[in-house]
């Protein structure tokens, strides 16, 4: 149980000026700073937050929500951190209760690790899916996939966020429309002027990680890989859909690896809206 003192904190919603304070948090406990992914959490998100009497955080998290504003039909909690010298006091618990009882009757979902999983199963919370971390150098090798691809313009946008809002099962356009200037690509693969997949490559730290991955098809969703890699000389990291089993026997076979599973979680439903047969990754697991 919290201290009087600890619980007597208060919750507070973050703001993009908490970017450093957030960052250190991920650095209290052994996480990278991850401030780009941070940046746009901050933006198109709401974050919450307790301050630590003694300056910086004692816990944060963030909640994107898609969907109409007024009634969204989804929210993606991520990023549910308890500073070190305050974990197991049930700050995190504390954090999350308020969260979800703010969320109301909006279905919630989140991709939790081993570590965090029996929180949230308490909480409420049930396991109704798995992602796998796939992350090294992709080497090209084999017979290259069947699908054309190319860098998106301005004018692939609306096509874009007509093909994500059908496979992932609602609007998402306030992220969406913020990858252009977040990922260092956005690329498409098309056929006959009509567009049958999405995917972008966002900077981390020492790699880039791919998401989201929208596709038609398996094959699809390797050409928009393949071509990611192609114009990159980072690590590739990503987070597949464990059902995506030939497209993660696919990566492998070129250099990438396992580095660990998430439980992708649900709260009030049953599982994702959306098609997943065509929505391959997130775009972070800590928004969906």
């Amino acid at each position: 149980m919290p201290t009087p003192s600890l619980a007597a904190l208060p919750i507070r919603r973050l703001t993009p000026r908490d970017l450093a304070a957030c960052a250190d948090l991920s650095e209290n406990r052994g996480w990278p700073r991850e401030e780009h992914k941070w940046g746009l959490l901050l933006a198109a998100g709401r974050g919450y937050a307790i301050n630590d009497p003694d300056g910086g955080l004692v816990s944060a998290c963030v909640v994107t929500s898609y969907g109409p504003r007024e009634r969204p039909d989804l929210a993606a909690i991520g990023m549910v951190l308890v500073a070190e010298r305050y974990a197991r006091q049930g700050v995190g618990r504390r954090l999350m209760q308020h969260v979800v009882t703010e969320l109301g009757t909006t279905p919630l979902t989140l991709h939790a690790t081993p570590y965090g999983r029996p929180l949230y199963e308490e909480l409420g919370f049930k396991a109704t899916g798995r992602a796998e971390m796939v992350r090294g150098h992709f080497t090209p090798g084999g017979p290259e996939p069947e699908a054309t691809t190319r860098a998106a313009t301005a004018e692939d946008l609306p096509a874009i966020l007509r093909l994500d809002e059908e496979i992932f099962g609602t609007d998402r356009t306030h992220m969406i429309t913020r990858l252009p200037a977040f990922a260092d690509q956005l690329r498409v693969a098309e056929e006959d002027g009509q567009i049958t997949g999405y995917a972008a490559a966002w900077p981390n730290l020492d790699n880039h990680v791919v998401g989201p991955l929208i596709a038609r098809d398996t094959e699809t969703a390797k050409a928009l890989i393949a071509s990611l890699a192609a114009h990159t000389n980072h690590v590739l990291r990503t987070d597949i859909d464990v059902r995506h089993e030939e497209l993660l026997a696919w990566v492998k076979a070129r250099g990438l690896a396992s580095t660990s599973f998430n439980a992708v979680m649900t709260y009030s439903i049953a599982e994702l809206p959306g098609d997943w047969t065509r929505r391959f990754a997130p775009l972070t697991v800590a928004a969906g």
